[in-house]
C-alpha cells in the first residue's frame, strides 16, 4: 500500500512540474562542422601569417581547443569523409578514391555512420550542406549525399531556401575569371583541368550557399526537437574549387602583397623508388600556374576563399552563442585533409605529405574547455572523432570503430598523448606520424618508395631521411604502424 502512494505522489509531483518529464539537461548536443579543402592556413594554426580569420581565431579563444596535431585518414575528400563517418580506415574498406560510395563497400555498407549512431541512441540527427562525398543515383537528381544518414536532410541550394545561390553560382564580375588549362597536347584528363579555376563574384556573402547553410544551422537553433538531443551536421563546400566567391575577400589580399610559400628546387631529387629512379614529379596545376606566373593569384584566391569561409562561420558562431542552447553543445570544426599551395611543386590534395595530411580541428565542450588560447600537440586523427564525441556524449562507442577516443585529453590538453596515427593515401600507399616523424611506405606500380621527414626541425620536408643509415631504427619502429594488407579497391558504382 505504502509503495502505491509513494508511487502515486511522485507521478503527481512530476505532473504540476512538467519540466522534470524533459530531457536529462546535461546530455550535450552536437555541432559536427564539415569544411571542404582547409589547410592550416588558419590563423591560430600559424599555416600562413597573411591569412585572416578573425571568426575562425574568437572561437578558438572562447573555450575551444586548437589540435596542432591533428590528422585526416586520407588525403582525398570521399575516402577522408568515409573513414570520419564510418570510423573505419580507407585500407580496411577498400574507399580509396571519390568514385567509391562507401553505401556500395561490403565493409561499410552496414555500419552505423556516425549520425546514425547517435540517432539509434536517441539523438535526432539533422544535416546541411557537404557531408558525405556526392555520388551519382538514378533514383534522386540530388544524387547521393548521405540524406540516408541523417533523420531530416536539408538541401541548403534548393528552391524553398532563400539566397540566390542556384541563379548566381557562375554570374561572376566580367574579365574575372581565371582558367588555366593544359597547353596542347599535354595530358589534362587525370588532372581535372576544368577544375582549375577562380574568380571574383558580383554577390553578397548572404547569397551564397555556404552562407545560407550556416543559417540553416542557425534557424534550427530556436527548435525543441520534441525534447531529444540533437546531432546537428553542417558542411561547408568551400575552400574547394573553383575559388569563386565574393569580391570583398579578394580585396581583402591585394595582388601585391601576397607572399608565396617557399619552394627547395632540389625538393623531390632525395625521393626515389627501390630501382633508384626518381619517383616524384612537378604535379601538372604546378606547371601550369607556374607556365602562366599565376602563382599569386592562386594563393590570393585561396585566401580569399578560406577568409569567405571564415565570415560565413562567425554567423554560425554567432547564433550557437545566441541560442538556448549555447551551454550545452559541443561544436567541432574540422577540414576533411589539407591542400599545397605550391608546397613540393603542388596545387591540390591527395599526397602522403604533410600539407595534405594535417588538417585544423578546434572541439568545444561547454564546461569542460577552458576560455583563452588552449593548444595541444597530442597526435589525434578525424577517425578518432566518432568514438571520442560518443564517449564525451555518454553514449556506447561502436565496436566498428577502428579509431581511439581522445576524451581524456580534451579533459587535460597538456597531457601527452603519442600514439601515432596512420593516414591512407591509396592502395599500397600510407603513412605514419609519431610526435616528431612522418615515415612514408609506397608499394605501389611494383616498387617501393620510403621517405622518413622529421617534420618537427624540417617542416616543409626538404629533407628525406629514409636513405639514410642514421634513421634505420626509427623507420623500423614506424613500419610496423602501417597496414600490413590493404582492401582491394573496390570498381567503380
Amino acid at each position: 500500500m505504502l509503495k502505491t502512494v509513494l508511487f502515486i505522489s511522485l507521478f503527481g509531483i512530476l505532473g504540476y512540474f512538467p519540466s522534470l518529464l524533459a530531457k536529462d539537461e546535461s546530455k550535450y548536443n552536437v555541432v559536427f562542422v564539415a569544411i571542404d579543402d582547409l589547410n592550416d592556413w588558419v590563423g591560430v594554426f600559424g599555416g600562413n601569417p597573411q591569412t585572416q580569420t578573425p571568426n575562425f581565431d574568437n572561437f578558438a579563444k572562447e573555450g575551444s581547443i586548437v589540435f596542432e596535431k591533428a590528422f585526416s585518414p586520407a588525403t582525398v575528400c570521399g575516402p577522408s569523409r568515409s573513414a570520419l563517418l564510418t570510423g573505419k580506415y580507407s585500407h580496411n574498406t577498400g574507399v580509396y578514391g571519390n568514385d567509391t560510395n562507401l553505401r556500395h563497400a561490403p565493409k561499410t555498407q552496414d555500419v552505423a555512420t556516425i549520425s546514425q549512431w547517435f540517432s539509434q541512441q536517441g539523438y535526432h540527427a539533422l544535416s546541411a550542406g557537404k557531408i558525405f562525398h556526392k555520388h551519382s543515383n538514378k533514383q534522386s537528381d540530388k544524387g547521393d549525399q548521405g540524406q540516408w544518414a541523417f533523420d531530416e536532410w536539408t538541401d541548403p541550394t534548393a528552391k524553398e531556401h532563400k539566397g540566390k545561390w542556384g541563379k548566381i553560382r557562375h554570374e561572376l564580375k566580367k574579365g574575372t575569371e581565371v582558367h588555366i588549362q593544359p597547353s596542347p597536347g599535354e595530358k589534362a584528363v587525370a588532372y581535372n583541368a576544368k577544375a582549375l579555376k577562380w574568380g571574383e563574384m558580383a554577390v553578397t556573402p548572404e547569397e551564397t550557399k555556404d552562407f545560407i547553410t550556416c543559417q540553416w544551422a542557425v534557424d534550427q537553433l530556436t527548435r525543441d526537437f520534441d525534447s531529444k538531443p540533437f546531432f546537428m551536421a553542417v558542411g561547408i563546400s568551400k575552400p574547394h574549387l573553383p575559388w569563386f566567391v565574393p569580391s570583398r575577400f579578394y580585396d581583402q589580399f591585394p595582388l601585391e602583397d601576397i607572399v608565396l610559400p617557399k619552394i627547395n628546387e632540389g625538393d623531390l631529387e632525395d625521393i626515389i623508388d627501390s630501382k633508384g629512379k626518381a619517383a616524384a614529379k612537378k604535379h601538372p596545376w604546378w606547371n601550369w600556374i607556374e607556365r602562366e606566373n599565376m602563382h599569386k593569384e592562386a594563393v590570393q584566391a585561396y585566401l580569399a576563399s578560406v577568409a569567405y569561409v571564415d565570415y560565413c562561420l562567425g554567423a554560425l558562431f554567432e547564433g550557437i552563442n545566441n541560442s538556448k542552447y549555447a551551454d550545452n553543445t559541443i561544436v567541432v570544426i574540422w577540414g576533411d585533409h589539407g591542400w599545397h599551395l605550391g608546397e613540393k611543386f603542388k596545387y591540390g590534395k591527395a599526397t602522403s605529405w604533410i600539407e595534405s595530411c594535417r588538417v585544423p580541428l578546434l572541439i568545444k565542450v561547454p564546461g569542460v574547455t577552458e576560455n583563452g588560447l588552449v593548444k595541444t600537440k597530442g597526435l589525434v586523427n578525424l577517425i578518432d572523432l566518432y568514438p571520442t564525441l560518443s564517449d564525451i556524449c555518454g553514449l556506447p562507442i561502436n565496436p566498428e570503430n577502428e579509431g581511439k577516443s581522445f576524451k581524456d585529453l580534451i579533459h587535460n590538453p597538456k597531457m601527452e598523448w603519442n600514439f601515432p596515427t596512420v593516414i591512407t593515401t591509396n592502395e599500397g600507399q600510407s603513412t605514419v606520424f609519431d610526435p616528431q616523424y612522418q615515415y612514408i611506405r609506397s608499394t605501389r606500380f611494383n616498387k617501393t618508395v620510403l621517405e622518413l621527414y622529421n617534420y618537427e626541425k624540417d617542416p616543409l620536408e626538404w629533407n628525406n631521411l629514409a636513405n639514410n643509415a642514421e634513421f634505420k631504427e626509427v623507420i623500423a619502429r614506424l613500419d610496423p604502424y602501417l597496414p600490413k594488407k590493404y582492401e582491394p579497391k573496390l570498381p567503380k558504382k
